[in-house]
């Protein structure tokens, strides 16, 4: 029987390699219930990938351009984020529609971390790897863009907890801190901003993120090889140490939201083992993600 990390101790739980290759900047892990299968995306590709558990089957769709994060959206598409762009996609007939286009304060920018929140909007943040120019925006279903946050270097870590009463947001690079907000599921409003984490690279550097049902942030560590488990509050619970070199983003899936997915950017080894995406098992199941209500 494949052991279970607990909520009270940082045993090793049981690694499954689920894709065993190496992606540019393997990130945005979504999983699919309706579908049973697990999305993401190899952000310089530009290029959407999609795994049916059951069967092994795979399937791509390339964008021609970055996409660093996408969401599911109603009538099986996904609303995608681009360079600029957040579009909907829809698999079926390759069809695109753009919601709305985000102005970037320097070419060389683009956006980054993005999910559908509870308000069944798409947030998404931008990076500015050179500087502090990135910011996090809402982008509502009506195409109307509203800027939460400003002053980042590389957006990150978006989750919300099961009530859809809490926001979290990182920085991983800059200031490499975690926030938290109050937030209003019917509204998309926040308020109350505080921060929980501030400058840890010891437990590497927090990039992709997800939440629990009990209120449990987890938060890839790609600097330190591992997911950490975070309380709502900030205290580091404990972590998962896993073979990936560069982990970026936890998701949970599986038919009972049990499974962790764990996406990886390209090690640059001649060790293949350190890149692709692997999965354990929790004994607490994920928050389901939520849909874009267009």
């Amino acid at each position: 029987m494949a052991s279970v990390l607990t909520m009270n101790e940082s045993m090793q739980p049981e690694i499954t390699v689920v894709v065993a290759e190496r992606f540019g900047v393997g990130e945005s892990p979504v999983w699919d219930g309706e579908r049973q299968r697990l999305l993401w995306c190899d952000i310089p590709a530009g290029v959407i990938h999609a795994l049916d558990i059951a069967n092994g089957a795979r399937q791509r769709w390339s964008f021609g351009e970055p996409v660093p994060s996408f969401g599911l959206a109603q009538g099986g598409r996904l609303v995608v984020a681009l360079r600029n762009d957040v579009v909907l996609f829809d698999p079926q007939s390759g069809a695109r529609e753009v919601v709305a286009r985000l102005e970037h304060a320097k070419p060389e920018m683009r956006l980054n971390d993005g999910k559908v929140g509870p308000d069944g909007a798409f947030w998404v943040g931008s990076m500015d790897a050179g500087g502090d120019a990135a910011k996090l925006y809402r982008v509502g279903p009506d195409g109307s863009v509203q800027v939460i946050a400003e002053g980042i270097t590389i957006s990150n870590g978006l989750a919300w907890n099961a009530a859809g009463t809490r926001l979290y947001h990182s920085d991983s690079r800059g200031g490499m801190w975690l926030d938290c907000w109050d937030f209003d599921a019917a509204t998309g409003a926040v308020s109350n901003r505080r921060r929980l984490r501030d400058r840890n690279e010891a437990n590497g550097r927090p990039d992709g993120g997800a939440c629990d049902v009990k209120g449990t942030y987890w938060s890839a560590g790609p600097s330190a090889q591992r997911i950490n488990r975070f309380s709502a509050d900030g205290v580091l619970l404990g972590h998962v140490d896993v073979p990936l070199q560069h982990p970026t983003m936890p998701c949970f899936g599986g038919e009972d939201m049990r499974t962790v997915f764990v996406t990886s950017l390209d090690s640059k080894t001649d060790d293949g083992g350190l890149d692709g995406i692997i999965s354990f098992r929790a004994d607490v199941p994920g928050v389901p993600v939520g849909k874009f209500q267009r």
